[in-house]
């Protein structure tokens, strides 16, 4: 059985990805683990302890594990029992616990919101979010604000053609594209004046090598910006998710942040989807 993570804090941009990541689950026969962490409280005093009124651990657990609980039932009258869920409520750091978890449970993917509810809502990546694409070691799915989940038909790669037998997580693409049924569509945007370098036929051959029976589309488009070329190439394709390699030249950091002057994303809602090496 497939398994999805889905992190939450309860804000309604990851309440919407809990809901994307339902529809997914029924898409493809998947259980969902629902996750809630917490950080212990940690109180300071230069003096005297006085009488102060404290949130124990053991009441942030039950809290959490209330507001699961109704997550769960709520989400079992929605999906008519299609789908299993579960519930973890854990302290500790998110990334950490991702981490202990995935490398249990290897799932098929985490399933998260592109803010939290203490986010500000001009900005497209919330720190928690970034922090696990940057870190975790296994798939992540950025979720942006207000986008539902619709068959996975088309899906982009994007690909700068360097080193790709050493950076292209082939396998798990093949399985994902196989998994959807979906066409794929390998996305090269270059900024220094040329559609694509000497290296690159060689290195798109590798991708072919790589990839086995898909055959995917390929495209090379010259842009001044490469994050604007890929929003305007899956926009424009109706591309269902991106995939991006976080090591690449920090192209998630250049995604998310550039939008604080630009507002890049700002009539995006397409997924990203991040695989490392």
């Amino acid at each position: 059985m497939k398994t999805i993570i889905v992190p939450t804090d309860f804000s309604s941009v990851s309440l919407n990805a809990v809901h994307y990541a339902l529809d997914m689950a029924v898409s493809i026969d998947a259980e969902i683990i629902l996750l809630d962490t917490f950080t212990p409280p940690v109180s300071y005093s230069d003096g005297p302890v006085s009488p102060v009124t404290t949130i124990s651990i053991d009441e942030i657990t039950k809290s959490s594990e209330a507001q699961l609980k109704d997550l769960k039932d709520e989400l079992n009258r929605v999906s008519e029992g299609q789908v299993k869920f579960y519930t973890e409520a854990r302290i500790g750091n998110t990334v950490d616990v991702l981490e202990d978890m995935c490398s249990s449970l290897k799932p098929f993917s985490v399933v998260m919101g592109s803010h939290g509810s203490t986010g500000v809502e001009r900005l497209i990546m919330g720190s928690t979010t970034l922090s696990v694409i940057r870190h975790l070691r296994h798939p992540v799915i950025v979720v942006p604000p207000g986008t539902q989940y619709k068959q996975i038909r088309k899906i982009g790669l994007a690909c700068d053609f360097k080193d790709v037998a050493e950076t292209i997580p082939a396998e798990y693409i093949k399985n994902i594209v196989q998994e959807f049924v979906a066409e794929l569509f390998v996305l090269n945007v270059n900024e220094d004046g040329e559609t694509y370098d000497e290296e690159t036929p060689l290195e798109s051959a590798w991708l072919d090598t790589l990839l086995g029976n898909i055959k995917p589309n390929y495209y090379f488009l010259k842009r001044d910006d490469v994050v604007e070329g890929i929003n305007e190439f899956s926009e424009t394709h109706n591309l269902d998710v991106v995939i991006v390699i976080p090591k690449k030249h920090n192209l998630l950091e250049r995604i998310f942040h550039k939008s604080r002057s630009k507002e890049l994303v700002k009539h995006a809602h397409i997924p990203i989807l991040s695989i490392h090496e």
